[in-house]
């Protein structure tokens, strides 16, 4: 008896076929960095023929950036959720926010590398958006707490403050050797004290 192949058409409907590419995507570039895999690899773990990707994406570059884009959408909501326990203005949605960014890091460091350092095409305009948007979080949360009426000098310099380090701590909590420079690390403690001292007047 002859065996029943189902055609992509029938497997993935709508936007399926894409999301699977990007997933996809995003698996590989998280196990072989953003050098190593090719849009064959990316088929092969959707399970689609290589013709598949050209329905949505012109090139490899395009499906890379499309990834990067899923995922700060993804993070930004994470982060909106992150804080949503904790009362406005309070110092536990600081916390919060780098709590879930070292982590977001932690999780996902390929793609992580990819945000920051690693993207083929960094001026995208929908990038240079979302990261305002996320970064537009932090600038609320911080002008909450100084009890500022919008984004002003003040809240600027500290939330640049406040991303430098929870941006560094990510970066090296990601590479365990020198994680370990750091004796016996506690992330919520430093998380805490950092918090403190860049917002208290």
């Amino acid at each position: 008896m002859a065996k029943t192949v189902k055609s992509e058409k029938t497997t993935y409907h709508h936007g399926d076929l894409r999301a699977a590419l990007v997933e996809a995507t995003r698996q590989l570039i998280e196990e072989k960095g953003i050098d190593h895999f090719s849009v064959s690899d990316a088929c092969r773990r959707a399970g689609v023929s290589t013709a598949a990707p050209y329905k949505h994406f012109k090139n490899k570059g395009e499906m890379i950036n499309a990834v990067m884009l899923e995922s700060m959408d993804r993070h930004k909501h994470e982060m909106l959720a992150a804080v949503q326990p904790y009362p406005e203005g309070s110092l536990d949605r600081i916390r919060a926010l780098g709590r879930n960014y070292v982590g977001f890091a932690q999780r996902e460091p390929g793609i992580f590398l990819l945000r920051f350092g690693q993207n083929p095409d960094p001026h995208l305009p929908e990038v240079e958006d979302l990261g305002q948007d996320t970064y537009d979080i932090v600038q609320h949360e911080v002008a909450k707490i100084l009890g500022e009426p919008g984004v002003t000098d003040k809240v600027k310099q500290r939330s640049f403050m406040l991303w430098s380090f929870v941006h560094g701590l990510s970066m090296l909590t990601m590479n365990p050797e020198l994680a370990e420079k750091g004796g016996n690390l506690d992330v919520e403690e430093l998380l805490n004290e950092i918090g403190w001292r860049v917002l208290r007047d």
